[in-house]
């Protein structure tokens, strides 16, 4: 199981590297005879290098509208401008763009002229980071894999705007205006394949309704959360890595073995208000407590399996798993119990 995670995520954060080499492959196997007739169809504004004949660069260029994409035209960046408008005019020929980068622009949902981005049906990676987004853009082109929508003004999520995005694998919406009220029970419905969801830096006060059941990394951190419901963990039991960091947690809003969950390797529940170590997994790997109200840790009851059991079965048997554990920022007084290190034998770092 913790195999199949480790390669989930490989693939997930190294992909770029995998395209990096096949953007050499590119490199090499080009003709420099042809070299004149790719820059003869660049755009004027924009800058095409020989060496990567399939990526146009229009980055930090001023741009107010986006120019005409040659057909052979794979990645295009188009950050750092000033565009307002997504039309279909300047995609007419770009039929197999994969990736298109329009962060730091000024584009609104009244900009995008309807149904230009679902014609875009090659496309995999759509990355509109600080814009001016009121919600989510739709319709979205249905083989994307990846869909950026950090730091807008996002407060809407239309219904079924993620219904058949099977192959999506990495959905981020942090820093924008959600409430409880965008995230319904049917809002994530046809992410089959979501690997990781980024909400953190909304406006949330629960966690939120019908998480796919793949997801592997969920990021909530920087909300106003106050409870985690009860075995609300069982509907996504591949989760991996949990942050619900800077949120209003207390002893009382987390519910017995509510984060005593197998899948769980890294739990990060900094900067909230607990007064004592909620029960842990022997399987966590990682846990971040620091910056609560602990007055004390006691490593018997901390410990998920039984102190006199382990020490039977040494390290053959199920001992905990932790290698990493932070309390800074509490009102622990140093130094740590030796309970905790009979019980953490595989501890490599306590902050405290």
């Amino acid at each position: 199981m913790i195999l199949k995670v480790y390669t989930s995520l490989l693939f997930l954060f190294l992909v770029n590297s995998v395209w990096t080499r096949t953007v050499r492959q590119v490199y090499d196997d080009l003709d420099p005879g042809h070299w004149s007739h790719y820059t003869s169809e660049c755009p004027q504004e924009c800058f095409c290098p020989p060496s990567f004949p399939n990526a146009l660069y229009c980055d930090n260029k001023g741009l107010k509208e986006i120019p005409p994409i040659p057909a052979r035209i794979w990645y295009l960046y188009l950050q750092n401008n000033q565009i307002e408008t997504i039309s279909e005019k300047p995609f007419a020929n770009a039929t197999h763009l994969r990736w298109i980068n329009l962060n730091k622009n000024k584009i609104t949902n009244s900009g995008i002229e309807n149904g230009v981005l679902s014609k875009l049906k090659r496309l995999l990676y759509l990355f509109l980071e600080d814009n001016e987004l009121e919600e989510v853009p739709a319709p979205l082109p249905v083989g994307l894999e990846q869909l950026r929508l950090a730091r807008n003004k996002i407060s809407k999520i239309p219904e079924g705007v993620f219904s058949h995005l099977e192959n999506l694998t990495m959905l981020d919406l942090h820093q924008n205006s959600l409430l409880d009220s965008a995230l319904q029970s049917d809002t994530f419905q046809g992410l089959n394949n979501l690997m990781q969801l980024n909400i953190a830096k909304n406006s949330l006060k629960k966690m939120p309704l019908s998480i796919p059941a793949n997801t592997l990394q969920l990021f909530l951190d920087n909300n106003s959360i106050e409870v985690i419901p009860e075995n609300y963990f069982s509907a996504i039991p591949k989760v991996t890595f949990l942050r619900l960091n800077y949120n209003k947690l207390s002893d009382d809003g987390i519910p017995p073995n509510g984060f005593n969950v197998s899948s769980i390797l890294d739990l990060q529940l900094s900067h909230n208000q607990l007064t004592k170590i909620p029960p842990i997994n022997a399987h966590l790997e990682h846990l971040h407590l620091d910056h609560n109200k602990i007055k004390s840790v006691n490593g018997t009851q901390m410990c998920p399996v039984s102190i006199a059991l382990e020490e039977d079965y040494g390290y053959y048997g199920n001992i905990p798993r932790l290698r990493y554990l932070r309390l800074d920022g509490n009102e622990i007084q140093p130094p740590i119990p030796l309970d905790i290190m009979i019980c953490f034998r595989l501890l490599q770092a306590v902050v405290i």
